[in-house]
C-alpha cells in the first residue's frame, strides 16, 4: 500500500514511512493512494474479537510488517482494555445504540489509535536503532492517551502542548502525573488551534524535523485514523441483523479525524446511510456542512473542551477526496484558507453527512435527558451526539470518553458524582509541567535541550 500527500508535492511512501513522517514534507497529510475494499466475508459473520478485526483491517494498509509481527503489535495494543469487547455496543432504545469507546487505559476513544501508535514507535526504535522525539498538541484526550502509550519507554521523549486552563483537571492530571522522566507536558497560553499550529510549523520545517527526529501523535498521523476506522466495523457487526440497514453514525467532532475514519471505511464497503457531525458551540464544521463555507471564528471555552477547535486538520483529507484526488486544487484551497481564514467549496456534496451543534445549555440538558430516559450517563462531548436524533432511524452514537473525566459538568446536569478508580488515584498526585512560550522557536529550543 502506498500513501500520497493531499498536496501532491511528495513522492508516494509505504506504511512505515508515512507513519514515521506524520506530516508529509510538502505540508500535506498522507492518505492511502487507493482505498482497498473490505474482505467480502467481514460483514457476513458475527463480530470478530477486536484485535482480530484490527489485524484484518490494518493488514490492508500495512505491507511493511509480516503477519506474525503485526498480530503481535495489535495484540499488545489492545491488551490493556478493560472490556473483553474493547468497544461494546449498548442498546438504549429500539433504534438507538451507543458505542462505548472509553474502555481503554485513559478512558477515551483516543486510546484506540494511540496504543497502536505507541507500540509502532517502539517497533520503529528497535528496527532503526534511532531515538525519536514525539510531538503533539491536545485539546484533552490525545495527550493523555499518547502519554500512557509512551511513558517510560526507552528511546523516546514525548512533548505535548495543550491550552492552559482549557482542558479538564483530570485530563490534565492524566498527562502531568505520570512520574515518567520522558514525558514533557507543556501548557501554553492560547487555544488548541494555537498549539496545533506550532506542531504543524515544526513538523513542516524539514530541517528541524530531521535534526530533532520528530514524529507526530496527532491525527495528522494517518495511522491514528486507520486504527479508528476499525471500531466502526466492530460497531456495525454488533448490531442485530434487522438493524443493519440505513445506519446513522453520530460522531462528536472537533478535529474531524474520528468521523473521517468512519467515512473512509464506508468508502471501503461498510454500509452507512449517514454520518452526523455533532459539534459544540465552536461549530465551524456545522457551518461547513450546512452552508458549504469553511470559515474560522473565535474559539470559546465550552463544557465539551476537547472540541474547542476551529481548524479541523483532518478536513483536508476529506477535501482531497471531495476534489477527486486533485492535489493541486486541495493545495490551492488550503493556501487560501490559511491566508484568509475562509473558503467556499464549489459543488460541495455532503450527501453522506449532516450536522448538529450544541450550546453549553444543550449539553447540560442532553446529559440530563439521557439519564432520565435511558438511565445512562454520558460525558459532555458524547452529549452533543444526542442533539436532534431521529428516533425512526437506526443510530449509533459514539461515546468518546468516560463521564468521570468531567465531574463538574456531570454533577451540574444530574446532581450525581460519577467516579473511576484510576482517576481518583490521580487526584493525590502532584502535577509536573514545563513552562514554554507559545511559539515554534521556543518549543524547538526546549525540545533540543530535552531531546531523547
Amino acid at each position: 500500500m502506498q500513501f500520497v500527500s493531499t498536496r501532491g508535492g511528495t513522492e508516494p511512501v509505504g506504511f512505515q514511512k508515512a507513519f514515521a513522517s506524520g506530516l508529509a514534507p510538502d505540508g500535506g497529510l498522507y492518505v492511502p493512494k487507493n482505498l482497498p475494499l473490505l474482505p467480502s466475508d467481514l460483514l457476513i459473520d458475527e463480530a470478530l474479537p477486536y484485535p482480530a478485526l484490527a489485524w484484518d483491517i490494518l493488514g490492508l494498509f500495512d505491507d511493511d510488517h509480516d503477519t506474525d509481527h503485526l498480530v503481535e503489535i495489535v495484540d499488545k495494543s489492545y491488551g490493556d482494555f478493560s472490556d473483553s469487547m474493547s468497544a461494546p455496543l449498548t442498546q438504549l432504545a429500539e433504534n438507538l445504540f451507543i458505542l462505548e469507546l472509553f474502555h481503554g487505559p485513559t478512558l477515551a476513544f483516543k486510546d484506540f489509535g494511540l496504543q497502536l501508535v505507541g507500540n509502532l514507535f517502539e517497533d520503529q526504535i528497535e528496527r532503526t536503532g534511532e531515538t525519536i522525539n514525539v510531538l503533539g498538541a491536545t485539546s484533552g484526550d490525545t495527550g493523555s492517551a499518547a502519554v500512557h502509550g509512551l511513558a517510560g519507554q526507552k528511546g523516546v521523549n514525548v512533548f505535548i502542548l495543550y491550552p492552559k486552563g482549557r482542558i479538564s483537571d483530570l485530563q490534565e492530571r492524566q498527562m502531568t502525573c505520570t512520574d515518567a522522566e520522558n514525558i514533557f507536558p507543556i501548557p501554553i497560553e492560547g487555544t488548541f488551534d494555537d498549539a496545533q499550529a506550532i506542531v504543524k510549523e515544526l513538523m513542516g520545517d524539514l530541517e528541524a524535523k530531521e535534526k530533532l527526529r520528530l514524529s507526530a501523535v496527532n491525527s495528522i498521523n494517518i495511522v491514528r485514523v486507520l486504527a479508528q476506522a476499525v471500531y466502526y466495523v466492530h460497531a456495525y457487526m454488533q448490531l442485530p441483523p434487522d438493524r443493519r440497514d440505513d445506519v446513522n453514525f453520530v460522531v462528536p467532532t472537533g478535529n474531524f479525524g474520528n468521523i473521517f475514519a468512519g467515512w473512509m471505511v464506508h468508502q471501503m464497503g461498510l454500509p452507512v446511510d449517514r454520518f452526523v457531525v455533532a459539534t459544540n458551540q465552536n461549530d465551524i464544521l456545522y457551518r461547513l456542512f450546512t452552508t458549504g463555507k469553511y470559515e474560522i471564528e473565535d474559539v470559546h471555552p465550552s463544557r465539551a473542551p476537547s472540541m474547542d477547535i476551529q481548524v479541523a486538520s483532518n478536513f483536508e483529507r476529506f477535501l482531497y477526496y471531495h476534489n477527486e484526488k486533485n492535489a493541486d486544487a486541495t493545495l490551492a484551497q488550503m493556501a487560501q484558507f490559511m491566508s484568509e481564514g475562509s473558503i467556499e467549496i464549489p459543488n460541495f456534496n455532503a450527501s453522506n453527512f449532516s450536522a448538529t451543534h450544541s450550546s453549553d445549555e444543550d449539553i447540560i440538558e442532553n446529559i440530563k435527558r439521557v439519564k432520565e430516559d435511558y438511565d445512562y450517563v454520558v460525558d459532555p462531548h458524547t452529549a452533543c451526539g444526542f442533539q436532534d436524533i431521529d428516533p425512526d432511524v437506526t443510530t449509533i452514537v459514539l461515546a468518546t470518553a468516560h463521564p468521570a473525566k468531567f465531574p463538574k459538568t456531570i454533577k451540574k446536569a444530574i446532581g450525581e458524582e460519577v467516579t473511576d478508580e484510576s482517576l481518583e488515584r490521580l487526584k493525590k498526585k502532584k502535577k509536573k509541567t514545563f513552562s514554554v512560550d507559545a511559539n515554534a522557536a521556543a518549543v524547538r529550543e526546549f525540545i533540543e535541550k530535552h531531546s531523547a
